[in-house]
Parts: C-alpha cells; sequence; structure tokens
C-alpha cells in the first residue's frame, strides 16, 4: 500500500504519549511471564535456570533449585507462578537442554498450538495485562524457535489456506519468527532478537482484523479502508504506550514499519528511518508474500525472495532475511535429480543446497523409512519446488518435526 498519500508532520513518540493521556515515563517495573508459557525449558529433577516468583513477585523457588516432579510443577502453574524475563533472556543464552526427536515429535507442534494462541490473546488484551501477555507469548515461542529453528521456519514457509485462522494473528507471528530469524542471521544479541521479534509481532496492532478482511478481499480498498491502513502504524504505537510498553526502539520501528528510503512511505513520508524499522518491512512483505489471499495464490520462499532482492538489492538487513530462509527452506517438498521426492530439513552452506530427507525412492513409491540426502551432490540437487500438496505421504506438524529432529 505504498502509493497511500502522506499525511500531516510526523508525529513524535512524545506527540503519541501526551494523545494517549500517558503519564510520563518512570523506571520500568519488573517484566514477568507465567512459568506455563517457559515449562518446555524445565527439566524435572536439574537446576533450574531461573527463579520463580508467586504473583505478588515474592521468591518461591531461586536459580539453581529443582521443580521436583509434575505434580509441583503443576502446582506452580496453577497458583500463577512468573518466571521474570530478564533471567529467561539470559538463561536462554546458554545452551538448552537436550531435545529428543520423541520430545519434537509429541510436544513442540502442540507447543506452536499454544503460542499461536497466546500471541491472539495477546494482541487482543485489554491495555493492563497487553505487556505481561506479550512478554509471555514472546517467551513461549522464542524458546520453541530455540528448541528448533527450522520447525520455526517450517511454520512460516507451510502457511494454510486462505480461511484458516485469523490471518492478522498469523501474520504477526510468521513476520516476528522471519525477523528474529534475520537478526539471529545477523548476530545480534538476545535482547536485540527479542525486540525483533516483539516489535514484528506488534507492528499490525492497529489493524488485525481489517488485515483478517482484507485478505479475503477481491474488491478494491475502499476509502475508509486506505484510511485505515494509512494511520495504523500511529494506531498500533498508541496502543502499546497505552498499555505502558516505552521501549523507545520497539515503539519508533513499529511507527516506522512503512516508511522507505526515498519518502514515498507512510504515515509521514519521512526518508531517514532506522534499521529494525527497515527489517519489520521486509519481513511483513516476504511473509505477506509466503500466504495466499483471495485474489492471488501463496509465493514460494524462492519468489518471495527474487522480488525482495529486486525491491531492496542493496539492503543487508533484506539479504539476511533470504539468506535466514534459504532458497528452500525447512518444510518445503522438493524433487532431487535422483527421482526423489522429499522434505527440506534443514539449509546446507549454499542457499540452493539443503538437506533433504527422501520420502520416496526413484520411482515414486514412499520409503518406509525416510534417507537423508545432501543436495550439495549432483546425483541428489535440487531440480524441481514441489506444492505442499504434491507430497506422496501424509506430512502432520508431528511427521514434519520428527524428520527435521532426525536430520
Amino acid at each position: 500500500m505504498d502509493d497511500v498519500e502522506s499525511g500531516p508532520p510526523a508525529l513524535q513518540l512524545s506527540d503519541i504519549r501526551a494523545r494517549s493521556a500517558l503519564p510520563p515515563l518512570t523506571a520500568p517495573a519488573m517484566r514477568v511471564c507465567s512459568l506455563s508459557s517457559v515449562k518446555n525449558r524445565i527439566v524435572l529433577g536439574q537446576p533450574l535456570a531461573f527463579s520463580v516468583r508467586d504473583a505478588d513477585r515474592t521468591l518461591l523457588l531461586a536459580r539453581g533449585q529443582v521443580i521436583a516432579d509434575e505434580a509441583q510443577l503443576h502446582a506452580l502453574m496453577s497458583r500463577g507462578a512468573l518466571v521474570e524475563v530478564h533471567e529467561l533472556t539470559e538463561a536462554m543464552r546458554q545452551p538448552h537442554p537436550a531435545r529428543s526427536a520423541a520430545y519434537l515429535r509429541d510436544r513442540l507442534p502442540e507447543e506452536w498450538d499454544r503460542g499461536m494462541q497466546d500471541v491472539r490473546n495477546a494482541l487482543s488484551a485489554s491495555p493492563d495485562r497487553m505487556a505481561e501477555a506479550l512478554d509471555g507469548a514472546t517467551t513461549l515461542l522464542l524458546s520453541l524457535i530455540d528448541s528448533s529453528p527450522e520447525v520455526a521456519l517450517a511454520q512460516v514457509v507451510r502457511q494454510p489456506g486462505t480461511g484458516s485462522g485469523h490471518y492478522g494473528v498469523t501474520h504477526s507471528l510468521h513476520a516476528a519468527t522471519a525477523c528474529q530469524a534475520a537478526a539471529r542471521y545477523l548476530g545480534w544479541g538476545p535482547e536485540d532478537q527479542r525486540r525483533a521479534f516483539q516489535a514484528a509481532l506488534t507492528m499490525n496492532l492497529g489493524m488485525l482484523d481489517l488485515q483478517a478482511r482484507l485478505s479475503s478481499q477481491v474488491s478494491p480498498l475502499t476509502s475508509m479502508q486506505r484510511d485505515a491502513i494509512h494511520e495504523h502504524p500511529i494506531r498500533s504505537v498508541e496502543m502499546l504506550s497505552a498499555a505502558g510498553i516505552d521501549d523507545h526502539d520497539w515503539l519508533e520501528a513499529v511507527l516506522q514499519h512503512h516508511e522507505t528510503p526515498d519518502g514515498r512511505g507512510y504515515p509521514h513520508g519521512i526518508g531517514d528511518i532506522g534499521e529494525l524499522a527497515e527489517m519489520l518491512r521486509y519481513a511483513d512483505v516476504y511473509t505477506a508474500r509466503l500466504s495466499s489471499r483471495a485474489n492471488r495464490p501463496a509465493m514460494s520462499a524462492a519468489q518471495a525472495g527474487r522480488e525482495l532482492h529486486q525491491m531492496a538489492a542493496q539492503s543487508p538487513l533484506a539479504a539476511a532475511l533470504i539468506k535466514a530462509f534459504g532458497i528452500f527452506p525447512p518444510g518445503s517438498l522438493v524433487r532431487l535429480a535422483s527421482g526423489e521426492v522429499g522434505l527440506v530439513v534443514r539449509n546446507g552452506e549454499k542457499a540452493h543446497r539443503p538437506m533433504v530427507s527422501a520420502l520416496t525412492n526413484a520411482n515414486g513409491e514412499p520409503r518406509h523409512t525416510p534417507v537423508l540426502r545432501d543436495s550439495s551432490r549432483d546425483d541428489h540437487a535440487v531440480v524441481a519446488l514441489l506444492p505442499v500438496h504434491a507430497s506422496p505421504i501424509r506430512l502432520s506438524d508431528e511427521r514434519i518435526a520428527t524428520l527435521i529432529a532426525g536430520a
């Protein structure tokens, strides 16, 4: 929607806060998330990497203590136990406990579903609950991404068709996942990766329901819809500020994520935009292309990457996003030079040479046990990207997680 005309002179973040009748900024309170949102990072009987507090922020378990069994864990979650976000971020810098293929098969898809519901709840939360809900959803999802970045990319690549779920919510999560992947590829630290994830997750907060309607709309935009699109970065910042979120870089990125270097963007037509805002814009465009709309089919990752490259050929941020996914990202269905059909399970050293789990033999007959193929070998090179429905076997989320975990 970059052709929407620019409006009045740019609002500063201070202007938006004033318009929202917010009190002056004070020192931030302790940021917490629910223990239930990070239960996949708890190993029963092993020292905790973070402390656990009750609803009043009173310490229940110090870092290094243990949760002995499921009964104790359930009791803590039932009483609304909390974890400090800062401690959790520090813990996530340490190696993650080993996760078996069985864990990924049995738990990860279910946890992703719960994460999606947490995002939906956070984005629709009341102002007094939104910040905490966003922290909880972010912590859960970053923990899941940390468990298996490839499964996270597959979640973005294998998007459901039009009419499946709330498009505004799913797109927000996919864009956030893409931003975090690019930030990780660039070597950003945990706090900056978290900020990128949360900024992308909330950049369209002011038009989530309109996004959902537009995904199934084939008629041209109405003037009212154009106005709402033009104003949604401002509206999103107002909603975040009203929720007590005062991270300047986060808010600035949300405000500027539709601005462009040539000054033809919106809402203010400025050309001097921040690095994070630029990353949000590219993630927004890239992940939108991967989803189908009522008036167009979904693009492949290769097509979306080419379009993004044409749009921002000189941008290292766009390049990082494309390279983080690869030409054939995890979750893609491909045909190999051998005639085998397989699922990409991880990126290779080169963008067009991924590791592939061969699901069929050379004659197209399903294998009882898939075989891992390195497509950097000429006889196993990828020769075609196939649509999801061309899979020779049913690929559930659990099956995909198992194939990726076993690679």
